[in-house]
């Protein structure tokens, strides 16, 4: 039999609880299904940040080896180049040298260079077809450096056009044309949407049938994600939910619940356009004949996101997309930023939903994205292949990160014969229900860092000390054993060291004094 077909998918800032079968009540039939006929993983990390896990995920290195440290802003010579180094294979370059067809239909940001074909850009990475936007967050309705291949494509002028959509709508068109022609070749899909990244857009439809969903508020709500997230076997019952944000009221004391809850209302919509993506790529594979010898991954790049827009001046903000540029992006025609004067979702509107519901998207953690505590690394991660001997719904507690999907992804595919020794090994013996011993995993992100080694977590908040966490009694690290164990902290702080020497972590304090210095922001803020 030949090799599987791999359909890699990739969501954008989804929270660890935000999908039905992680505990969330956003309907997302089509991820469920995926997890009640697959496997799901307890205790996956991504790496906090977009272009981070999306270079880890597709080479199995760490992302400070391959060139993006951070984001895609170069920040040499003393930093990380912000393009996908060029000695880094990635999974559809391997693939592709073993047979498969190799597509991608989504988002890229891994080349500093968005409109200039360069070698970072999927095109020359391996992938065969590209549809997508090579730049970070945009616009779902006119997403700039939308690109075909390497030409701009003029899709978003359309009537109805929605981003989320069309990325799902290539893809099923490119499964139906190999159907059609009876091919005979695997292919391997990396499907990364930026749903439900800002800008809160969505379809008015899709909005109003998630209207009142939310009125109970983020304290009633993330309470209730923690019981669905015991019943699913994904936490211990002895799991405590952490505090709500300092920063936010009690729900019972918050101003403007309407537009509050109207925020969630439309990112639960965009999740469930996504959702609705998918579906689709699954029903064209499955009228193929081939759904059970497909591999079908499911993930997000990093925790909920807490951003409140805009993120810093307002002028300067507004040149990060070209749909809040020129003419058409006066106050009258774009109305951008978080407050109850801007109700989101339509394309006049740039927003996020912000603190208070990112803090329930990664119930029951504390934490978001950009930090390593777990809510920001914390990953719903599901796996579907029953061809390749993965028991219907299986819940893993064996912990991984992202360097190891490529590792098994290749086992999958049969291909053993690559040229570099990825960071991670396969998970596929632990996904088949086979006892995996634990690595120890390692995060840094901005100065924020971290390693786990079994049920000890050391991580730290750049530029606070080191706080030590047993995991496995306290997932939600509420209980700092620091103090009480000062030789595990030494060890594991030599350990990270270690690491990050090793990959070429670049100190967080040489790369903030050296934008100081040349008069520009650290890059933080880019996405």
């Amino acid at each position: 039999m030949r090799g599987p077909n791999i359909v890699l998918i990739l969501a954008d800032d989804l929270g660890f609880s935000d999908v039905g079968c992680y505990g969330g009540e956003i309907p997302t039939p089509n991820i469920d299904s995926l997890a009640r006929s697959g496997v799901r993983m307890a205790q996956f990390y991504n790496t906090a940040r977009c272009s981070p896990s999306r270079a880890s995920l597709l080479t199995g290195r760490h992302p400070h080896e391959v060139g993006i440290g951070v984001l895609t802003r170069p920040t040499l010579p003393d930093g990380y180049a912000g393009d996908l180094a060029p000695g880094s294979a990635t999974v559809a370059e391997l693939l592709a040298r073993a047979g498969w067809h190799t597509w991608m239909s989504g988002k890229w940001h891994l080349s500093s260079d968005a409109r200039t074909p360069q070698s970072s850009w999927p095109t020359r990475r391996g992938f065969d077809r590209f549809f997508g936007t090579l730049a970070g967050c945009s616009s779902y309705f006119a997403p700039q450096t939308l690109t075909r291949g390497e030409e701009p494509a003029d899709d978003a002028a359309r009537d109805g056009f929605y981003y989320t959509d069309a990325i799902a709508d290539e893809a099923t068109a490119w499964i139906c044309d190999r159907s059609d022609r009876s091919d005979e070749k695997p292919f391997f899909l990396y499907l990364p949407f930026t749903a439900p990244h800002w800008p809160l857009h969505a379809k008015a439809e899709d909005v109003e049938a998630n209207r009142g969903r939310f009125d109970a508020g983020w304290d009633r709500l993330r309470a209730d994600r923690l019981r669905r997230l015991v019943d699913e076997g994904i936490l211990d019952p002895s799991t405590e939910l952490s505090r709500r944000d300092p920063s936010q009221p009690e729900w019972d004391e918050a101003p403007d619940k309407a537009w509050q809850a109207g925020r969630m209302e439309v990112y639960a919509a965009q999740v469930e356009a996504m959702d609705r993506g998918i579906g689709k790529v699954l029903e064209a594979i499955e009228r193929s004949g081939e759904l059970d010898n497909t591999m079908v991954i499911f993930l997000s790049d990093n925790g909920g996101c807490a951003e409140e827009l805009p993120i810093g001046p307002l002028e300067t903000f507004r040149l990060k997309d070209d749909v809040m540029q020129g003419e058409a992006s006066t106050e009258a025609a774009m109305r951008v930023g978080n407050s109850p004067a801007v109700q989101p979702g339509g394309a006049d509107t740039y927003a996020s939903y912000g603190v208070p519901w990112a803090n329930l998207s990664n119930t029951p953690f504390r934490q978001y994205k950009r930090w390593v505590h777990e809510g920001g690394i914390a990953a719903p991660f599901i796996v579907r292949w029953p061809a390749g001997g993965l028991e219907g719904g299986r819940v893993v507690q064996t912990a991984y990160q992202l360097v190891n999907v490529l590792p098994t992804v290749l086992d999958a595919a049969g291909v053993t014969s690559v040229d570099f020794a990825p960071q991670g090994s396969s998970m596929l013996p632990a996904l088949r229900g086979e006892h995996a011993d634990e690595a120890t995993l390692y995060w840094e992100h901005i100065g924020n860092a971290a390693v786990r080694r079994g049920r000890w977590k050391l991580v730290r908040e750049y530029p606070r000390p080191w706080e030590l966490y047993d995991i496995h009694a306290d997932r939600t690290e509420l209980h700092d054993r620091a103090a009480d164990y000062p030789d595990i902290v030494e060890e594991l702080a030599v350990e990270w060291q270690r690491w990050a020497d090793q990959v070429g972590v670049v100190a967080w304090d040489r790369m903030v004094d050296n934008a100081v210095n040349a008069g520009q922001t650290p890059a933080t803020a880019e996405e």
